[in-house]
């Protein structure tokens, strides 16, 4: 028997103002859907080396990007499972949510995963690495793990200076990084700020549905995994290497979606990667502007660490978060970022990452502060005027 939906058709568009997935653009849509194509003959080769050239000049890497079907979850095994063995020791920083998730699976592996603790409202503090790596004499910690773009707490940090500071301490662990949420969205610098294994997924700044993931690898990382045995087969980057010389894979790729990995790079060289990067910028100044007119706080607590990507709105009662969402959905087809783990119902996040422009992001902003009277949220009217303000002054720049 067929679902019969009774409820009435919502005109317009859907304001999905999560930090990611981010809305596709129809040129991605188009390119998806694509006939599927033998992906053992000479026309998905074609393919193939397309995409794996065209990742590198996102990544800003010369080296190899390995693509995986699967979301960033399993980049973030394929980073541990190919460059480390059972007992080895890894150090990381508690942005937020998502740090500690990526603990939570390097313990599971077998690993011995230490975390650095803070409470999510700041980046990652490379003093306190490099503290802990010239601790260590012996060197048993074998990488430092650190997501760039915390996307629950709207925490961005300086990757360069957790590389300054672990070649200060002489250390050689490897420097592993988490840019699911920025790759495509912030300035990122695989290769100059000396990255060893970068962590992304298709989902966020490239616009794309999730389902395909990235790592992107340094000589040093390779050189690692060729005495790893923490691994199995599915993520090894040497099968994978193998089959890509070929322009090819070592088991069946996510055809359709490279098609729209295509699509989804030309689009962000046509734009400029760093007029994409000051557009999420602009964006993310613009909401915060926002918000402090509001008279709410932003739980990021350092100017420097402002995330360009999503902006992570502290309730001022510190509770009815998922209650406004719910107001939002329902009167103004707008989806915002629940808080996560502790930050639940405390929070709530507003994306403005991806294929968006300032009209798309007053919008969401206007249904964020109609959505704070409906809910009887203490705050003060002017938000969307603010934003509007900051956008109309800057948009010449």
């Amino acid at each position: 028997m067929a679902l019969t939906n009774t409820a009435p058709r919502i005109p317009g568009r859907h304001f999905l103002q999560i930090p990611g997935p981010s809305p596709i653009p129809d040129r991605i849509l188009h390119a998806i859907s694509k006939p599927i194509i033998d992906h053992r003959g000479p026309e998905f080769a074609q393919l193939g080396f397309k995409v794996l050239a065209g990742i590198r000049g996102v990544f800003k890497t010369e080296g190899h990007v390995i693509i995986y079907p699967s979301s960033g979850t399993g980049a973030w095994e394929a980073s541990l499972a190919n460059t480390l063995s059972p007992g080895d020791k890894v150090l990381m920083f508690e942005t937020g949510h998502f740090a500690n998730l990526w603990k939570g699976m390097a313990d599971k592996l077998g690993l011995q995963a230490e975390i650095i603790p803070s409470d999510w409202t700041v980046a990652v503090d490379a003093g306190a690495i490099e503290a802990k790596l010239r601790d260590d004499k012996t060197h048993a910690i074998k990488a430092v793990c650190i997501v760039h773009n915390e996307t629950s707490s709207g925490v961005i940090s300086n990757v360069a200076a957790v590389r300054k500071a672990i070649d200060a301490a002489g250390h050689p662990a490897l420097l592993m990084v988490d840019a699911v949420s920025s790759l495509g969205s912030a300035d990122y610098r695989h290769d100059e700020w000396g990255v060893d294994v970068t962590v992304s997924g298709s989902q966020k700044g490239l616009m794309m549905p999730p389902g395909i993931s990235f790592n992107a690898i340094s000589g040093k990382a390779l050189a690692a995994s060729k005495g790893s045995t923490l691994g199995g087969p599915y993520w090894s980057w040497e099968e994978m290497l193998k089959a890509n010389e070929k322009g090819s894979f070592p088991y069946t790729p996510a055809t359709n979606t490279l098609y729209g990995l295509v699509e989804a790079i030309d689009m962000l060289h046509e734009e400029g990667l760093d007029r994409v990067f000051a557009r999420h910028l602009r964006y993310g100044e613009a909401t915060r502007r926002a918000v402090a007119a509001w008279g709410l706080q932003n739980m990021c607590s350092q100017p420097e660490a402002f995330s360009p990507v999503l902006t992570t709105v502290v309730m001022p009662d510190g509770k009815g978060a998922d209650n406004l969402r719910a107001i939002a959905l329902k009167n103004f087809d707008i989806s915002l970022g629940a808080g996560l783990s502790k930050a639940a119902d405390k929070v709530f996040r507003i994306g403005h990452l991806g294929d968006i422009n300032a009209l798309t992001l007053v919008g969401a902003l206007a249904g964020v502060e109609m959505a704070l009277g409906l809910s009887g949220t203490a705050y003060k009217t002017g938000g969307v005027q603010a934003a509007m303000a900051y956008l109309a002054e800057t948009s010449q720049s």
